[in-house]
């Protein structure tokens, strides 16, 4: 039961507070993983995945003590989940990347808009206009929808602080060397791999939860079916394809990271993206954020009713 309530207040403080100005330990733990690069990087998967496994590692461990030395004692762990929650989950961030990126666009401040997409993804907008600016939002508003709320929550739910702390751990470092770039094509294989296969249930979870909290389940269900394999990613590809057909919106297309582009292919059958799209679809990725908190808690219920842990 404190899991789960944990789990509840986490969100809950996400929502009402959102990331920490100051001395975020997400932002903590990047800052370790960097200087720990900066001394074991070589061209190697095999220096890569000790780079992974340290790092992750030690994140997970961290998470195991914290449970065990609290799982008896339920206000605490109640407390202990809440604040681990509150540190991995960035959906409120997020929102308000969207809530910025939707009001410069509906000012026409593009080179504003241009700049501020840095912080949503890595896509290079030196040459984006309006609508490619707001295809870009969306289709980060629905991948990071995943990643930085849906699976943390429901691996919160199925394994406690563990899952929490070591879900954020793999994908923040997917997120700093998971590039399919010259430098880290071999050193950040581990990373990308390892947040591969932890995002996979959640990824399809996310992609069913759209479509039931857009209310439209056949239409996300469809085009997640039919389109999803376009997408070079295993897991953003059904979360894309199913707000597109959620969204009733056409996604995907070439797109440009710097040093190498990378064919998306096309995902849904309506009209590409607009500016206004870009607040619709912030909505949808607060519901979809709502509904995994809750099937979240009801994973954590379900794990304490099959004897697994005592919390």
């Amino acid at each position: 039961m404190s899991r789960a309530f944990g789990l509840i207040l986490g969100f809950a403080a996400d929502r009402v507070l959102g990331d920490p100005r100051r001395y975020h330990p997400v932002a903590g733990f990047g800052q370790v993983a960097s200087r720990l690069e900066s001394r074991w990087y070589d061209d190697s998967r095999v220096a890569g995945t000790a780079y992974a496994g340290v790092l992750v590692g030690t994140a997970t461990a961290a998470g195991a003590i914290a449970e065990r030395l609290t799982r008896n004692r339920p206000i605490l762990h109640t407390l202990v989940t809440a604040a681990a929650t509150w540190t991995v989950l960035g959906a409120r961030s997020l929102d308000r990347e969207a809530e910025v990126m939707a009001g410069l666009l509906e000012e026409k401040d593009i080179p504003a808009a241009r700049d501020r997409l840095s912080h949503l993804c890595a896509r290079d907008a030196t040459n984006l206009e309006a609508d490619e600016l707001a295809r870009a939002t969306v289709e980060s508003l629905a991948e990071n929808t995943s990643d930085a709320c849906v699976a943390p929550l429901l691996w919160g739910g199925v394994l406690g602080v563990p899952g929490l702390l070591g879900y954020r751990a793999a994908n923040t470092l997917d997120a700093m060397v998971g590039y399919k770039s010259a430098k880290y094509l071999n050193f950040g294989w581990a990373a990308a791999r390892l947040d591969d296969v932890l995002n996979l249930l959640p990824a399809r979870a996310c992609a069913l939860l759209t479509g039931l909290s857009a209310g439209r389940p056949q239409q996300a269900v469809r085009v997640w079916r039919r389109d999803a394999s376009k997408h070079p990613s295993p897991n953003a590809g059904p979360v894309e394809a199913a707000f597109a057909g959620a969204l009733d919106l056409q996604l995907g297309g070439r797109n440009s990271y710097g040093d190498y582009q990378e064919d998306r292919g096309t995902l849904g059958d309506g009209p590409t993206p607009t500016v206004a799209d870009v607040r619709r679809t912030a909505a949808l990725a607060r519901r979809v954020g709502v509904a995994a908190a809750g099937v979240a808690a009801i994973l954590a219920l379900a794990a304490r009713s099959g004897g697994r842990w005592k919390g």
